[in-house]
């Protein structure tokens, strides 16, 4: 089993450089995928779009990467990638990260949307009689149990990246949930909050549950009883954590911090907060999980567990190749890949207020 290194705190990881895929497709307003339509010349965007991918590529000085031809381009080997994610953070993030590997493998990127409960199969099938040579499941797909047995049952390797506990079965790829929420939710008390909201994420994802563990057992290891009043549902989107936001500040004696886990939710936090009169982190202290765009797209930018999403994808896709190409090269030991997190401190985070007792206001 892989070691997880010490977690260490840093600032925010973003740094100049070279205009990417992403930084067209947020000028532009639109999504990466859209920008790679419109390099790779397909015909399914609107004018009005076209136009302003192309103004954005212009302004940006854009070199188009080969890696966003990949989607289009003719190669010998396939690979598909499903998703089905509500953060469109994370799926830009992973999608970029795909892209990246996907050109220095010289590989072919068939990339599907397939909605959980609608027409997963089917969308698999259909990759599946297109001759596809291995597939990457991103969460939720990751544990799509229909998904993973029916490319079982195909023979097509396949790769589930972020579950919490993945398959023997699978290639996988993910960080340690547990640990990463733990020492979060380490640090909110180290700046000295007891009464600590927590918003869980989707409960049919390991992931979602292994983050609740952590947070629970950060606060057990410090003496403090777990109230469950205190814990609020989400589905790791922004509406979810809205509803769950106005819950747990609408409590007797609400948090003076909330742990989203992922920084949609925590995004929908801080705007609660701030519609109920709240200053953050004066008043509430709000912390994420993942660190996508949302974490540094408001303010105050949020405190967050940075989750490598875009290496998890580009490991994904060297690893699924690996299996492909070299069927009896992928050891054992190598089929899980356990990566390290960081906790990044920005401006969300703050010690409680101090307040008088009633006796002495």
């Amino acid at each position: 089993m892989d070691t997880i290194p010490p977690p260490t705190i840093r600032p925010s990881r973003r740094a100049g450089g070279a205009p990417t895929i992403s930084d067209v497709a947020r000028r532009a307003g639109v999504s990466p995928m859209t920008v790679s339509r419109v390099i790779n010349g397909e015909s399914n965007v609107r004018p009005v779009t076209r136009d302003a991918v192309n103004a954005a590529i212009t302004a940006l000085n854009y070199a188009p990467n080969p890696a966003a031809r990949s989607l289009a381009g003719a190669g010998q080997t396939r690979i598909g990638l499903l998703y089905s994610n509500p953060s469109a953070g994370f799926l830009s993030e992973f999608l970029l990260g795909s892209l990246d590997q996907a050109a220095r493998s010289d590989v072919q990127i068939i990339v599907e949307k397939c909605d959980l409960g609608e027409h997963e199969l089917e969308v698999t099938r259909h990759l599946i009689a297109g001759g596809i040579d291995g597939i990457v499941l991103p969460p939720p797909l990751c544990e799509a149990e229909a998904i993973l047995d029916l490319l079982a049952e195909a023979r097509i390797p396949t790769v589930s990246v972020a579950s919490g506990r993945p398959s023997d079965d699978v290639l996988a790829v993910r960080i340690d949930d547990r640990e990463a929420a733990l020492t979060m939710t380490r640090h909110i008390m180290a700046l000295g909050h007891r009464r600590i909201g927590f918003i869980t994420g989707n409960p049919n994802l390991s992931a979602s549950a292994r983050r609740l563990e952590g947070y629970g057992a950060a606060l057990q290891e410090a003496g403090i009883a777990v109230d469950e009043t205190l814990i609020q549902p989400g589905l790791y989107t922004y509406r979810s954590g809205l509803d769950a936001a106005e819950a747990l500040l609408a409590l007797p004696e609400p948090p003076t911090a909330i742990f989203s886990s992922n920084d949609d939710m925590a995004a929908a936090t801080v705007a609660v907060a701030h519609r109920r009169g709240l200053d953050v982190p004066g008043d509430l202290t709000v912390c994420g999980f993942d660190d996508t765009i949302m974490s540094t797209a408001i303010w105050p930018e949020l405190t967050t567990v940075y989750q490598p999403i875009a290496d998890m994808a580009r490991i994904a896709v060297e690893m699924l190749v690996a299996a492909i190409r070299r069927p009896a090269g992928v050891a054992t030991a190598d089929r899980h890949r356990l990566l390290d997190y960081t906790l990044i401190r920005r401006q969300s985070d703050a010690a409680p207020r101090r307040r008088p007792r009633a006796d002495q206001a």
